[in-house]
């Protein structure tokens, strides 16, 4: 068995090169042969189709490499706070953490965060400078800004004590200043080898291993993963489950496996300090605590923050319903969700009336994955516009960073002054660049980003950190214009679409089916208008024929999906299918709409 592991966390703000950094070392640790396509491959981690086409790591996943006979397990977190229930249900798994900067842009909001959490679970942080190569990199700088980070959170004298490496993650550089580097990555691993302590401890007590993630395997079944804390576990050993509310049952240990690459290898025994997957438990879940029978201990729970913004769930209403997708049924949607809920500890759920649900997550990407991931698996959903989670007379505020060129600094300040923004800090460089703080409610930022990046044409950056619960404030008024919306059902036609791009901007275009109720555009007024884009133009002789084929039209206006969810209002629904995102209106009809807005108006 092994007596020497070392578990490590990377820890980052997104796209500050944690991944490609795992990229190298798994390559220099020659854990994939020299033709295995893995040694052509970039962020290898990130084997999920939505990581690779966003570019963030959403899922926590393990690997180990080995250096000089020591096992390095090593645990990959995502960057971005949305997906903070991963980052927190995995760190229990590891000692310590190398802390990613990018050498340019320094320590962000979700640096911050991650940093935070690492040092609350008590790891020992290596701070890793990287992209030094950059033109604009300041290394020393960011040394001194992340200082000034480690000040501010420290809770112990210790935590201002970590060292210090430089490295070019995309090259497999490294070294212990910045002018100074390997060609490979041989110093970040000796101060690993220094500094994190070695794992393998009380081998001699009764096993004990606490289950901080889950995954499926067709062959197998659901995989319990985690570290093993004390003792030994192996194949055909018989274990508890246990909780720190009391035991859950027993059951004999059919496999195990541990990381060895994108892979796993099976083993027979796994020894303090390990990070392994026991297979054969169907009730296995998050939480519980696997532990010799005869010594039922339990390890204290994973603590997870709360959600502070839902959505509703439903099954496809719509006129195009059942059309696009394999799974559109209330009973297969409560089903995904309830998977769902096994290893998304960040995310709550609630049965509702009428075959909904409603989903609760850490922010608008976060829910924006969840039904991503579920239109690539083949469902149909009908979504509700994200409404924020109050708390006893208080709701949920975000510190929100915003870069932009310096000409467009008066449009944030007067659009983030509009939606009750305090601005914390400004600061400019001389690159022509602003960096603009600002604490507002997450109530007033819906909306925000999509009508930001189209005034600064898509230049604006920003980064978001939960900032706490406040009291209630003062609600921004309706920004957005009113909406074209169908009220015909049928094929799109060029003749009706110039008209209606008369009146605002498209979001669809010729050839395009749409339906009554449908929201087809967006328009310069306040008040949505009804708008017939199906028909076509009376043809009176052959003149007449010819100057319509000369229609120019603007091209459609597609939104992404978490812009779809920020732009529709509570009188609107998001249409998700395998193939479509529609905008429509909830009641299609226009006599419905009528009924709905007169009963409000008699409410309000």
């Amino acid at each position: 068995m092994r007596q020497d592991i070392r578990n490590i966390a990377i820890i980052a703000h997104v796209d500050h090169g944690k991944t490609t950094l795992v990229d190298g070392m798994l390559k220099q640790t020659h854990t994939f042969r020299a033709n295995q396509a893995e040694m052509s491959q970039t962020t290898i981690l990130d084997s999920n189709d939505l990581e690779r086409e966003r570019g963030i790591t959403i899922l926590a996943k393990n690997t180990e490499v080995e250096y000089k006979g020591v096992k390095i397990n090593i645990i990959d977190t995502p960057g971005h706070a949305d997906f903070g229930g991963e980052v927190e249900r995995v760190l229990n798994m590891a000692d310590a953490a190398l802390l990613v900067v990018d050498a340019a842009e320094g320590p962000l909001p979700q640096t911050r965060f991650v940093l935070q959490k690492a040092l609350q679970a008590g790891l020992k942080i290596i701070v890793v400078i990287n992209k030094v190569d950059k033109k604009d990199a300041r290394p020393a700088e960011v040394l001194r800004d992340t200082e000034e980070l480690f000040l501010k959170l420290a809770t112990a004298a210790k935590h201002l004590d970590f060292p210090v490496i430089y490295a070019v993650g995309r090259e497999g550089k490294a070294g212990l200043a910045p002018d100074q580097l390997a060609e490979d990555l041989a110093p970040l691993f000796e101060l690993i080898l220094k500094e994190v302590p070695n794992a393998v401890v009380n081998v001699d007590q009764p096993a004990q291993m606490l289950v901080s993630t889950l995954d499926f395997d067709n062959h197998l079944g659901k995989l319990g993963i985690g570290r093993v804390r004390r003792g030994v576990i192996k194949v055909g050993q018989r274990v508890k489950q246990v909780t720190p509310e009391g035991e859950m049952g027993s059951f004999t240990v059919g496999k195990l496996y541990t990381s060895k690459g994108i892979g796993r290898e099976e083993i027979g025994a796994a020894v303090s300090g390990d990070i392994v997957a026991v297979a054969g438990v169907p009730d296995i879940e998050i939480g519980q605590t696997l532990t010799d029978v005869d010594t039922p201990e339990a390890l204290p729970v994973i603590k997870v923050e709360e959600p502070t913004i839902k959505i509703t769930i439903g099954p496809n209403t719509s006129p195009f319903a059942g059309r696009e997708g394999k799974y559109v049924t209330s009973r297969q949607i409560g089903e995904r969700l309830m998977r769902e809920r096994e290893v998304n500890l960040g995310m709550r759920f609630t049965d509702l009336t009428g075959g909904k649900f409603e989903v609760a997550g850490r922010g608008e990407l976060h829910l924006a994955v969840l039904i991503e991931t579920m239109r690539r698996e083949g469902y149909e959903l009908e979504v509700s516009r994200p409404q924020v989670i109050f708390k006893e007379g208080e709701e949920p505020y975000d510190e929100v960073v915003i870069d932009v060129p310096d000409q467009y600094v008066g449009i944030i300040t007067t659009e983030m002054g509009s939606r009750k923004g305090e601005m914390q800090n400004m600061e400019t460089d001389d690159r022509g660049n602003t960096r603009m703080t600002y604490v507002i409610s997450q109530r007033n930022m819906i909306g925000a980003r999509n009508i930001i990046l189209t005034d600064t044409r898509g230049t604006a950056i920003f980064n978001t950190l939960f900032a706490g619960y406040k009291p209630v404030g003062a609600v921004t008024e309706r920004t957005r214009n009113g909406v074209l919306v169908a009220f015909e059902t049928g094929k799109v036609l060029s003749y009706s679409l110039e008209n209606a791009q008369a009146r605002g901007i498209t979001f669809v275009d010729p050839g395009e089916e749409v339906y009554e109720g449908m929201i087809v555009g967006l328009t310069t007024r306040e008040k949505d208008i009804d708008i017939n884009v199906t028909k076509g133009k009376h043809l009176t002789n052959t003149r007449a024929a010819s100057a319509d084929i000369k229609t120019v039209l603007t091209p459609a206006t597609k939104l992404s999906l978490e812009q779809a969810l920020d732009f529709i209002e509570d009188d609107e629904l998001l249409e998700v299918t395998p193939t479509s995102l529609r905008l429509r209106k909830k009641y299609l009809g226009k006599l419905e709409r009528v009924r709905f807005e007169r009963k409000n108006r008699n409410t309000n």
